[in-house]
């Protein structure tokens, strides 16, 4: 395995100063390269791994932006096992750590983890290992390394290397933010002569900006490539019928092909798996709530046979490196751009043309905003994953590029789909663009004049002229904008709304019933100094009796169906109290319930319509339909 070239760099490293600074570049280059193809079997490296493996081995520092798939970890692997020493590896999750445990091992490198999840016994091997000397690459949770005095007990096993992946989780922009983190640059102090390498695929121009600052690093440290994946195509599809949306897109598309699709919720990943194995597809769940060996069984499932989808939360997929998934699906909009980004990129791994799809419902914007608006993080955070949520809306209502939408989140500027990418729906031509001023004048004039506190779905009724027990009691009927809007459906008006709010140009009062508001920014709509560009979305122009219902009450099927169980139940109180149902709760609160399903007495309290005495005397009745 080209071992004397190997020690030789090893030796000059250990005889010089120590930090590999004198070691010639030609020397660093022959001994990455025999790593490169013995022991994880590439022929050529990508930009820029060998320039960023010469600058570690050579004893500097860097921080690695790459997108998923990029090839980050052969960044800190190639040198770990060059510099003589141990190196740490810092990483978020145990699956994670697992996973590139195992992928060394079988490559013949001596790697270990330590983690919480670790039995006694394994755990006292692994420590007999590391006095032995028998492990190069050692992976920990932040934690650990964190510990008191464990810092200084790793210097008898004379570290050579500390490599920090998902390095955004040090950054309060960072999607997936963990206090500690930030402290990891303890490592510089305690260590000033050992190279630090930071690494992560999902990082926008802040989020670098603060890792670089925690880190103790400068620019001239920082290795970036373009975020842009090709050969992926992106796609979104309002809500309607989602499982069946799914469905189609999986028998028209890849029918046969192995995917990913991620859900919002465990029960979600449950339901999903068992219909679409129903439904002749050879479909897994995968969620922190199942069985270790459960989870195990179908995560190695997923990678040894061809054809599998795995329905997730967004505990899978990290440190998976399956080449061949042909897409990845989401059920439910992303927090975050950051996470859309790092969970899409876990298709065409090989390069080969993959699709991400994106089914999305203003319920995803809803629940997403309620679940910050419950989160116990300082007002700064709150910020930041408000503005990520705003990002993700705004992405899915674009009408522009979906790939320049992507990039530009990340501070990267680029060209729309080319005749060679995999062009997104938007560059398709398919989609259909119109002056959607009037239209945009009306809904804001209608939100104006019933108060500005006031759901979205009260205020397309008055457009509709919708005559209501809520329109007339209100007097909404006798506004100038009753019924002035009769040129679209409700579906129409929803998605003018949706795309007012990716905007900004409509704000929800989430502290109080979901009323709807102006942002200053729509006076120049409204004076029509500014032209508003509205996207016909496909579902905005179709309109079935069969199905009036439904529409009218903004539910898919599945969430039609838990609106009739919730209203059974109700019904069933009711009578038992020999009172009129609605005095239980409304129609339009059942309605929330069905969309956002609740899944704890709190997120029941922020229902609209759920006061505290019917959340003491109903809610758990209630919540208990909406989670069986």
């Amino acid at each position: 395995m080209g071992v004397k070239a190997v020690d030789g760099v090893q030796s000059e490293i250990s005889t010089g100063d120590s930090s590999g600074s004198d070691v010639p570049v030609e020397a660093i280059r022959k001994a990455s390269e025999i790593f490169l193809q013995e022991v994880f079997g590439y022929e050529s490296f990508r930009e820029p791994q060998q320039e960023v493996i010469e600058r570690v081995v050579s004893g500097k520092n860097a921080l690695v932006l790459m997108p998923t798939g990029g090839g980050k970890s052969l960044c800190y692997q190639i040198p770990g096992l060059i510099r003589p020493g141990l190196t740490i590896v810092v990483t978020p999750t145990i699956s994670l750590m697992q996973d590139q445990v195992d992928a060394l091992t079988q490559a013949g490198v001596a790697a270990a983890a330590l983690n919480s999840s670790m039995d006694p016994a394994d755990r006292k091997r692994v420590w007999a290992r590391l006095h032995s000397g028998e492990i190069k690459i050692l992976y920990l949770a932040p934690e650990r390394l964190l510990l008191d005095g464990f810092l200084d007990q790793l210097a008898s096993f004379k570290p050579g290397l500390f490599a920090i992946d998902e390095a955004h989780c040090i950054s309060q922009w960072g999607h997936d933010f963990r206090a500690e983190y930030q402290q990891l640059g303890a490592l510089r102090r305690h260590y000033p002569m050992i190279p630090v390498i930071g690494l992560t695929a999902t990082a926008d121009p802040q989020t670098l900006k603060d890792i670089l600052k925690v880190l103790d690093m400068s620019t001239e440290d920082l290795y970036s490539t373009s975020m842009n994946r090709s050969n992926l195509r992106y796609l979104v599809e309002p809500k309607d019928q989602p499982r069946k949306q799914l469905l189609k897109f999986i028998r028209d598309r890849h029918a046969g092909e192995a995917g990913i699709v991620y859900c919002g919720s465990r029960k979600k990943v449950e339901d999903t798996s068992t219909w679409l194995r129903k439904e002749g597809i050879r479909a897994v769940p995968y969620h922190a709530g199942m069985a270790s060996s459960e989870r195990t069984m179908n995560q190695q499932l997923f990678q040894r046979e061809e054809g599998i989808v795995v329905v997730a939360t967004v505990a899978f997929g990290m440190g998976i490196d399956k080449p061949n998934v042909r897409f990845v699906a989401h059920l439910d909009m992303p927090e975050s751009p950051q996470h859309y980004s790092q969970e899409s990129g876990r298709a065409g791994r090989d390069g080969l043309p993959a699709e991400c799809w994106l089914c999305y419902g203003w319920q995803d914007v809803m629940m997403a905003q309620r679940r910050l608006a419950e989160a116990e993080i300082d007002p700064a955070q709150k910020r930041i994953r408000r503005h990520q949520i705003d990002a993700m809306l705004a992405y899915c209502e674009t009408s522009e590029c979906r790939r320049l939408n992507l990039l530009r989140f990340f501070g990267e500027e680029g060209e729309p789909c080319s005749e060679t990418d995999q062009v997104c729906d938007n560059c398709s031509g398919k989609i259909e663009l119109v002056d959607g001023t009037i239209l945009a004048q009306k809904l804001l004039s209608a939100i104006s004049k019933t108060g500005q506190r006031f759901g979205k779905a009260h205020v397309i009724d008055v457009l509709l002229g919708n005559a209501t027990e809520k329109v007339t009691r209100f007097g909404h009927d006798h506004l100038s904008v009753y019924g002035i809007g009769t040129e679209l459906d409700e579906a129409g008006w929803h998605s003018v709304f949706r795309q007012l709010a990716s905007r900004g140009l409509v704000r929800i009062d989430l502290e109080g019933h979901n009323g709807i508001s102006l942002d200053a920014r729509c006076r120049s709509v409204l004076r029509g100094e500014e032209v508003f560009t509205f996207r016909k979305d496909p579902l905005a122009k179709k309109s079935s009796r069969k199905r009036k219902k439904k529409k009218e009450l903004g539910l898919d099927a599945m969430e039609a169906s838990l609106f009739d169980r919730l209203r059974k139940h109700r019904l069933q109180i009711s009578k038992e109290l020999e009172v009129p149902p609605y005095t239980v709760f409304h129609d339009s609160t059942l309605v929330e319930m069905s969309q956002l399903k609740p899944q704890t007495m709190s997120q029941m309290a922020m229902i609209g319509g759920v006061g505290q005495k019917k959340l003491e005397k109903w809610g758990q009745g209630f919540l208990d339909i909406i989670t069986s």
